[in-house]
């Protein structure tokens, strides 16, 4: 994977100051860094929030609130301990009470929170922005396949001390529950760049776990 490129701070004061927060935000913004460069993160780390924030800016015009959509995709991942069932409802819970301690209003952080919790991919989304924040950390799965395939390695190395038998078996069952969806992206836009390529990257992945 390349070198990581720090969180862009400039971004960040722009959308603190459109939420109508209170204050710099420069102790969230310290600590979302801090987060995102924690060594296990091999993956989810500060490249794959500048990614999905510049997937974001090819699509902002599909959101129906698109300030709080890339509100959600700066916490979305703010808690990871790979294997864990309750990151993205602690990343939720983290931006609600950051939002709020600022004078976001209570309404604007719960419906960020709903979306960092729509990101747990379990279900289907019906809210159009939490389709369109879905697909964002979804775009993954359609890449080139040199990309694809980095992005598995990161993967693999943010589980290695599960024994390689086990990940095996886990990753298979994330990867067959994928591809047994009717579609992979909720929106026409992503479906169309990326559905096909991705059903493609995950049926190679799934040959190579079982080999």
């Amino acid at each position: 994977m390349p070198p990581q490129v720090g969180l862009d701070h400039t971004r960040w004061v722009s959308l603190w100051n459109r939420l109508g927060a209170q204050g710099s935000g420069r102790s969230i913004f310290a600590h979302l860094a801090q987060s995102y460069a924690e060594p296990i993160r091999a993956y989810h780390n500060t490249a794959h929030i500048r990614d999905c924030l510049s997937q974001l800016d090819l699509s902002r015009e599909l959101a129906r609130r698109p300030d709080q959509v890339e509100a959600a995709i700066w916490f979305h991942d703010a808690v990871y301990v790979p294997g864990a069932s309750d990151n993205e409802h602690r990343s939720a819970r983290l931006a609600e009470i950051s939002l709020v301690a600022c004078a976001v209003p209570l309404e604007v952080a719960r419906r960020i929170g709903e979306l960092i919790l729509a990101t747990r991919h379990v279900t289907l989304p019906r809210d159009p922005d939490s389709q369109l924040l879905c697909d964002i950390d979804l775009s993954i799965l359609g890449r080139a396949k040199a990309e694809f395939d980095d992005f598995e390695r990161a993967i693999r190395q943010e589980y290695a001390q599960v024994p390689e038998a086990d990940y095996r078996r886990e990753r298979s069952a994330v990867v067959a529950g994928l591809l047994r969806r009717e579609v992979l992206y909720q929106t026409d836009y992503f479906r169309n760049r990326f559905e096909e390529q991705a059903r493609n990257n995950l049926r190679r992945a799934l040959t190579a776990l079982a080999s």
